[in-house]
């Protein structure tokens, strides 16, 4: 039996040492530990027993690893993977170390800021985008499978991904995996669809993921999943699969938001909205936010304040001097960038459609 690891312990991958701070993550035959090298930076190491793992388990490690290492140079919203050693016993992955899961992160949130919302959005779009066109399919997403790293989320956690050859637009499973608040209607098993081997067999595409992105962002809309408020999992599975059941979007300022929503959580993948299509969608472009006078007028009185009081400094140095010279143009008007019919042509201020 493998000895547990503990903090201040060392994990020694590829020859080098790494003294493990705390663990932060389990799942399976898997757990997962912040640890620090002796450059003093940090890393999560998963570490995977495989004592005891089955031949299923092992491959869907070795995929994921694949996965990471093929996706690497393709996008920053990939889980970097900077080293792994494979033997009989054990899987150790030496990976970026982030600083929450968004699951976590949603828990702990009350309300989430509309454009931190749309700034996590665009980059699951994006993660998701890069491994689509690699031909693979998550088929699991959800909040817990992304990373908040400094500010940006990265997509983590490639077991049960799966890769599409080129000229096939989905596969069939022999098995349902995934999460069911966040499962498509084609993923839910199909009973009348049996594979070799006598099981039922579900089909993924990428526009699965579409769906389960859907309910990510429902989830950070309104707080709850869509078929979250159902607690029997039978009548939860007839309600995503029944095109009767209507899906609630309660009405909200943000008209592109309900509207990606609606398209996402469409029931047939074929009419269901693509990544693509998501990615230059009006939600996800940032607007300025159009200045009232006044909101001009008052910033012009705060800078000529400003400059005022640099003036009043009489200091005989370039800094006075460029200060009188603006506190001439905003006396006189000409302080703000003026476009055509009076309009800014620059701004500095940003705000969500």
């Amino acid at each position: 039996m493998t000895p547990s690891i503990a903090s201040n312990d060392c994990i020694v991958v590829k020859g080098r040492i790494y003294v493990v701070l705390k663990q932060i993550g389990t799942g399976g035959s898997s757990k997962v530990f912040q640890v620090m090298d002796d450059k003093k930076h940090l890393y999560a190491i998963k570490y995977v027993d495989l004592e005891e793992a089955d031949q299923q388990t092992v491959e869907s490690y070795q995929n994921e690893i694949s996965h990471l290492n093929k996706l690497q140079q393709h996008s920053d919203k990939i889980i970097r993977l900077y080293d792994y050693e494979i033997t009989k016993q054990h899987i150790y992955m030496v990976m970026e170390c982030g600083n929450i899961d968004l699951n976590t992160w949603l828990r702990k949130k009350k309300t989430i800021n509309p454009w931190e919302k749309k700034s996590y959005w665009k980059n699951m779009l994006e993660a998701v985008h890069t491994i689509h066109q690699h031909g693979i399919v998550h088929s699991d997403l959800k909040p817990a499978n992304f990373l908040i790293v400094d500010g940006m989320l990265k997509l983590i956690d490639f077991g049960i991904a799966n890769q599409i050859q080129p000229d096939v637009t989905s596969i069939v499973k022999d098995s349902q995996v995934g999460t069911i608040n966040y499962m498509p209607p084609e993923a839910i098993k199909d009973n009348t669809s049996f594979g070799e081997n006598g099981r039922p067999r579900s089909k993924i595409s990428p526009k699965g993921d579409v769906w389960s992105l859907g309910c990510i962002l429902y989830c950070m809309t309104y707080g709850k999943t869509p078929f979250q408020h159902i607690t029997n999992q039978i009548t939860k599975l007839h309600a995503i699969l029944d095109p009767s059941y209507e899906i609630e979007i309660p009405d909200i300022p943000e008209k592109d938001l309900q509207d990606v929503l609606k398209k996402c959580l469409v029931r047939n993948p074929k009419e269901r909205i693509s990544i693509t299509e998501l990615l230059v969608h009006p939600y996800v472009q940032i607007q300025p936010h159009p200045q009232t006078d006044q909101v001009r007028n008052d910033a012009a009185e705060e800078m000529k304040r400003i400059l005022g009081q640099l003036i009043g400094l009489n200091s005989p140095n370039s800094i006075s001097r460029a200060a009188k010279s603006l506190y001439e143009q905003y006396s006189s008007g000409k302080g703000l960038d003026s476009g055509p019919a009076g309009k800014e042509t620059s701004q500095n201020t940003w705000a969500t459609k």
